[in-house]
């Protein structure tokens, strides 16, 4: 039976998935839950992923959530995948295992934290919260320095100084592009300190293409909607609310 990958391409971690997929020639079916439309608490999708949040799989019978659980999953279940992915070497795959690990508590819970309060929030009826913003922004900035400083040494292409992409390259890469929503002048402030991270971002995405650029297609779409909206408000109305987007 084909894969089948329930995903909404505005979610980071739906995207590592989509990726990985398409570069490796896996056979699957995107399943698209629209996170605006709240799909992912219905009770349908529940039933494959409880906790209701994507990306969620299931091939044939077996069902699975948590995106590095995947990734881990897919590089071992289909033939043919490229070692580098999730090395089978024991000792590299637990530093990569530990970087996902570290992931999830610094570099997503900064980045996804102040995207949200900058610039998404809008889209989700969720107002926007400038101090929450600034307190993440300090989460993210030093999530960027640790990356540069213990996992891209030197002139280090990929993560480990490996010389192409494992699960952690991706997954870390499309948590940082979701910065492309919020303004220019906020991007630059964050990453422009950050030479390391804005070449290593160039390495993944050269590593992936075509499949990276076209499936991360929808932040620039969504950035026009976002920035349309807050040109047409109020200016002093920071912590700004909005109805959902349905074409979002």
């Amino acid at each position: 039976m084909t894969l089948k990958v329930y995903a909404d391409r505005m979610s980071q971690p739906s995207r590592a998935i989509i990726i990985f997929c398409k570069v490796n020639g896996i056979d699957f079916e995107e399943v698209r839950i629209d996170l605006v439309k709240r799909q992912h608490r219905s009770p349908k999708f529940k039933e494959i992923n409880p906790m209701g949040q994507v990306p969620a799989v299931v091939d044939g019978r077996y069902k699975l959530f948590e995106s590095h659980a995947i990734l881990s999953y897919l590089s071992c279940a289909f033939p043919g995948i490229p070692d580098h992915w999730y090395p089978a070497d024991l000792f590299t795959r637990a530093k990569i295992q530990s970087i996902l690990d570290w992931h999830h508590t610094n570099l997503r819970r900064g980045a996804a934290t102040f995207v949200l309060n900058r610039a998404l929030g809008p889209a989700l009826g969720l107002p926007l919260n400038p101090q929450a913003a600034n307190e993440a922004e300090i989460i993210l900035r030093a999530s960027l320095s640790k990356i540069e400083s213990l996992w891209l040494k030197g002139n280090a292409k990929f993560l480990l100084g490996n010389f192409q992409p494992s699960i952690a390259d991706l997954s870390l890469v499309c948590e940082i592009m979701q910065l492309e929503v919020v303004d220019e002048e906020d991007r630059d402030r964050v990453l422009g300190p950050h030479p390391k991270i804005l070449q290593w971002i160039e390495n993944v995405k050269s590593a992936t293409s075509p499949h990276f650029e076209e499936v991360h297609g929808i932040l620039h779409k969504v950035k026009a909607r976002l920035h349309g909206r807050l040109a047409n408000a109020k200016p002093n109305d920071t912590h700004l609310s909005m109805k959902p987007n349905p074409k979002l």
